[in-house]
């Protein structure tokens, strides 16, 4: 699969606040890459030195196997910081402003007015919009002339439950017509319901990248029940990773240091002789996850 992002060893430093510290990351076509931390982990300054807004105190990056270039900048649209139009202006005539300075011709204004969802508001003044209207307008104007990658940050930042949604849907529709989403976000939810990937970045250091699908995949325990209670009591103490094991009722609740599957731990107990009557996994969340690298890099 084609590389889309490489990021090379890339810092920046603002005074003593190391604000990216030595970041690397892959981020190819096709992929919905979260980049996740709380407010000060380095998110936005990352996206601004990719976008060239900023420049890095060491590494690089290339976009699509190459330097980046103005041919690359073509390839990619971006909404950083808040929307920011002309408020007396229509959505269609600040879309035209915006092609303008793209290099862009009209033709592609009603596309993103319908994707968006504003189509209908097109000549209604920019100013008297919701601050969820002012968002889409942003994505819409992004994604004039169809790039390759939609950069986002925090694209569901300060939205009601409805926005939230919506923005969502928009994200996941354009995700499907093949375009390759960067977003920065600290909500977590967010970044569980969206991304295909993930990097959780803690003080410009980056704890973790990785398929969601995956994170989530790993078990912290298993609810466990036999006839013999007594013998899978002791059977479980010998299980690669056993951390610990509680009683709740009928069942053991046990814990475990690494991966373990239902089917290998359901062999090894037959192999002990022991028929288990009960067996769910207790799946890990992106919050545990997220918050235990947090918590093991203070």
């Amino acid at each position: 699969m084609e590389t889309v992002l490489s990021i090379s060893s890339i810092s920046k430093r603002y005074g003593k606040i190391q604000a990216v510290n030595d970041l690397s990351l892959d981020i190819r076509k096709g992929q919905v890459f979260g980049i996740l931390g709380p407010n000060g982990s380095g998110k936005t300054t990352t996206l601004s030195i990719i976008l060239e807004l900023l420049k890095s105190d060491a590494g690089r990056f290339q976009w699509f196997g190459k330097a980046p270039s103005k041919e690359s900048r073509k390839r990619i649209g971006s909404v950083i910081e808040s929307p920011n139009f002309f408020p007396y202006l229509s959505p269609v005539i600040n879309l035209k402003i915006v092609a303008d300075i793209k290099d862009l011709g009209y033709g592609d204004i009603d596309r993103v007015l319908h994707l968006t969802g504003l189509y209908e508001r097109r000549n209604t003044r920019f100013k008297t919009f919701s601050f969820g209207m002012k968002q889409r307008l942003a994505i819409a104007s992004a994604l004039l002339g169809s790039p390759d990658v939609l950069i986002l940050d925090e694209p569901t930042n300060g939205l009601d439950p409805q926005g939230i949604a919506h923005i969502r849907e928009l994200i996941l529709q354009t995700a499907s017509q093949g375009t390759t989403i960067i977003m920065a976000s600290h909500l977590l939810d967010e970044v569980q319901k969206i991304c295909s990937h993930v990097a959780v970045l803690s003080k410009g250091k980056k704890l973790f990248d990785g398929e969601v699908s995956k994170v989530l995949a790993i078990s912290d325990s298993f609810e466990v029940a036999a006839t013999d209670m007594d013998s899978l009591a002791g059977a479980v103490k010998l299980l690669p990773g056993f951390l610990s094991a509680a009683r709740e009722g009928e069942k053991f609740l046990v814990y475990f240091n690494g991966v373990i599957r239902p089917d290998e731990l359901n062999r090894f107990m037959f192999g002990k002789g022991i028929i288990l009557t009960h067996l769910s996994e207790r799946k890990r969340s992106l919050e545990q996850h997220f918050l235990e690298l947090l918590r093991d890099n203070e």
